[in-house]
């Protein structure tokens, strides 16, 4: 099964801390909310990472890594 990452909108703040962990998976958009702009699997490690440490959960990372 191939990793699924996502952010939930309604959750994130943009505190920029997924682009702090992977910065080729993530950027802030016009209205300064995280989008998921890379493939996970390119970076598994960081896509978790960026996942565990999002102040407020709005990153959700399902793989095989869990």
């Amino acid at each position: 099964m191939a990793p699924h990452l996502s952010v939930n909108r309604e959750v994130c703040m943009g505190s920029g801390n997924c682009i702090y962990w992977a910065p080729a998976l993530f950027d802030l958009d016009d209205d300064g909310l995280a989008v998921v702009v890379g493939e996970p699997a390119s970076d598994p490690e960081a896509a978790k990472l960026a996942a565990d440490n999002c102040p407020t959960r709005a990153i959700s990372f399902d793989s095989d890594l869990d």
